[in-house]
């Protein structure tokens, strides 16, 4: 859903970009608090605070390598993750729309995926919209359905499956204010939000196996999960009661032997993640469809398209996810999708990493974080 320049006027342009810089100004102050890590966690290194800004930046590289599997929707039109919901649950919803920001960035730049006189309708529709959406709803089902942490997935799906028509709808909105064609806004809707709706399924369904899997694994690396853990029960003279809440945040002392576990386990964890992106994007991608995606498709039947301009990054060594020079399509478009990202798990550790400092390892908006207990 990538809104190229010419879609939409300067002035709606300029109105977004105002929008965006807004809300990405009130993310930074809200990201400070939760990469602070979690109320009775140490901000000590290895702790939970010390690996939330390596973690963002990672699911900002996630995003963007699975920005680059486009999966087909319908005949001709394809779809793929726009990343708000995702974001949202695992770090948190003002670092979701820096690490969805922070991906438009990249692509806009490097890869001319996006408008650049457009990157503010781009991050208001992709980054906020589904963002704010996302969780707002993911809020309420966590609270609505029983209470755990298996919860977790079937909530993240709902989210993300009504994320993606919202952006639909708020590009409509946009484009009805400061359209440059004249094409009737009825059509343009029901076009829009028919095909994102198919194309939130997918959504759906890569938000909660990924969020599933993390949950599976590392449930305090979750910021949705929070609070969500069952108490730490002890029995204490033949009864179970609560155990005292410093007990819930200990971390156990490393044992000896072969039987011990890892001393960073979250630094498995992103480098397994790591891995995983840059095979996404280094090979995986290769396969995705080659169909236009709901934009594309919609903004070529109805006409939108008809103001198009050139992008000002079109010349850039990476235009289109390949590299220049590079007739190989395979080798090009894997070593792009490389390339993408690193410097994109480099910045947004790097913005992160300096908002976690600045932030000063205050508390996160939010309880901690921790696995289900089993009775002692």
């Amino acid at each position: 859903m990538h809104v190229p320049d010419g879609f939409i006027n300067a002035p709606v342009s300029a109105a977004a970009g105002v929008v965006a810089a807004g809300a990405i100004a009130v993310s930074l102050r809200g990201a400070r608090r939760e990469l602070g890590g979690a109320p009775g966690i140490s901000t000590a290194p290895g702790s939970g605070a010390e690996r939330t800004a390596p973690l963002a930046g990672l699911v900002a590289a996630f995003i963007f390598a699975v920005q680059m599997l486009n999966f087909p929707v319908a005949a001709g039109t394809s779809g793929h993750l726009l990343g708000g919901a995702l974001a949202a649950i695992l770090v948190g919803p003002y670092t979701g729309v820096l690490c969805v920001s922070v991906v438009l960035l990249m692509q806009g730049v490097l890869f001319a995926d996006g408008g650049l006189t457009a990157l503010g309708v781009n991050i208001s529709d992709m980054a906020i919209t589904t963002t704010v959406v996302a969780y707002a709803v993911f809020r309420v089902l966590v609270k609505l359905l029983p209470r755990g942490r298996r919860s977790v997935p079937i909530a993240a799906f709902v989210a993300a499956l009504l994320s993606v028509p919202a952006a639909a709808v708020v590009f409509t909105l946009i484009y009805a204010v400061g359209g440059t064609t004249d094409v009737s806004i009825g059509k343009v809707a029901t076009a829009m939000i028919g095909v994102h709706v198919l194309i939130g399924l997918g959504e759906a369904a890569i938000t909660a196996l990924t969020v599933g899997a993390v949950v599976a694994v590392r449930p305090d690396l979750v910021y949705g999960a929070r609070g969500l853990a069952q108490p730490l029960k002890l029995r204490i003279g033949g009864e179970l009661v609560d155990a005292p809440a410093a007990a819930a945040f200990a971390t156990p002392a490393p044992s000896a032997g072969p039987a011990s576990r890892p001393r960073h386990p979250h630094r498995a964890f992103w480098i397994t993640g790591l891995v995983t992106s840059l095979f996404l994007a280094g090979f995986a991608s290769f396969y995705a469809s080659a169909s236009p995606d709901g934009l594309e498709k919609v903004a070529h039947d109805k006409g939108i398209d008809d103001k198009e301009r050139k992008h000002a990054s079109e010349d850039s060594p990476l235009a289109g996810y390949g590299v220049k020079d590079i007739t190989d399509a395979r080798l090009s478009g894997g070593l792009a999708g490389v390339i993408g990202v690193g410097v994109t798990v480099v910045a947004g550790t790097g913005v992160f990493w300096a908002l976690r400092r600045r932030g000063g390892g205050s508390a996160a908006a939010g309880p901690a974080a921790v696995p289900d207990q089993e009775t002692v």
